[in-house]
């Protein structure tokens, strides 16, 4: 396999360490916050997840479940899980520069099927995160690529499926800073 592993067994129990790489990709612009998330947002749909889980959950067949996951996604086939304002905690430091950062957990459902159907630890990784904040008159959008995090799998099916996610969330992340 394309990754080295250390098992190690105590008790009827195993415990597997894997060491993985991440490549971030950090991109900055003099854009504002809002105007940044704005065009990150453009691509993202933030349906009610609720409603929209119960609708992937009630599809009989997995092609009935991709079309779900497609009417409920953005126009970058992505929709937002969840929202962390980071900014609201990171306020109450004393002796802490206000500044505005958010992540954004974002993903495709289908797309996250096609992954760990293949390797299970793949669902460690999808959906995705995108983190975007403030430094000064900066503001930086960071990604962690999906294929350096699934690369020490060994799974070329799933590098693939990464690869395709990857370029769909730069393409987005580059136009919103741009």
């Amino acid at each position: 396999m394309g990754w080295a592993a250390r098992a190690i067994s105590v008790d009827g129990m195993t415990e597997t360490r894997r060491r993985v790489t991440v490549e971030r990709v950090t991109l900055e612009t003099t854009k504002k916050f809002d105007d940044v998330l704005a065009g990150i947002y453009e691509g993202i749909s933030r349906p009610d997840l609720k409603a929209a889980v119960k609708t992937w959950n009630e599809a009989e067949t997995y092609e009935e479940f991709q079309a779900a996951v497609a009417k409920t996604s953005g126009p970058a086939g992505l929709t937002q899980f969840l929202r962390l304002d980071q900014d609201a905690a990171l306020g109450k430091l004393p002796d802490t520069p206000q500044r505005r950062q958010v992540r954004l957990i974002v993903g495709n459902a289908f797309t996250m099927t096609q992954m760990t159907r293949y390797v299970p630890d793949a669902g460690s990784y999808a959906p995705t995160t995108i983190l975007i904040w403030e430094d000064g008159d900066t503001v930086r959008v960071a990604y962690d690529l999906e294929a350096s995090l699934v690369a020490p799998y060994g799974d070329e099916r799933v590098s693939k499926v990464a690869r395709e996610l990857d370029e769909e969330v730069l393409t987005l992340l580059r136009n919103a800073v741009s």
